[in-house]
C-alpha cells in the first residue's frame, strides 16, 4: 500500500502516530511531561553557540558557523539546538 502514492503519507504517519500516542499514554502513566517541538523547527541549521541560521543541504554533515566560528557534527549541533529548545523545566534525569 505504500507504493500508491496517494496513500503512503497517511500509512505512514500512522506508524509515527502510534509512537507519539504510546509516549503521550507512558508519560501520563509515570507523571511525566512529554514536550513536541515544531517539526519545521530549524535545529541542524541554527547554531547551537551563536544562534545563526543558515541554509545546509542533507549532504553536509559538519556544521561550520561564518558568525562565532563553531565547527560541530551537524547532528551533535542538533541534538544540542532541541535540548535548549525545551527549556530548563524538563530534567531527564527525573
Amino acid at each position: 500500500m505504500l507504493a500508491n502514492h496517494k496513500l503512503a503519507k497517511s500509512i505512514a504517519d500512522q506508524g509515527f502516530y502510534e509512537f507519539r500516542r504510546q509516549l503521550e499514554y507512558k508519560t501520563r502513566w509515570y507523571g511525566s511531561e512529554l514536550v513536541i517541538v515544531d517539526r519545521f523547527f530549524p535545529s541542524s541549521k541554527t547554531c547551537s553557540n551563536c544562534g545563526h541560521v543558515q541554509d545546509m543541504p542533507l549532504n553536509v554533515r559538519t556544521y561550520d558557523c561564518p558568525e562565532c566560528g563553531l565547527s560541530i557534527d551537524r547532528d551533535l549541533n542538533a541534538s544540542i539546538n532541541l535540548r535548549d529548545a525545551v527549556g530548563s523545566t524538563v530534567n531527564a534525569c527525573g
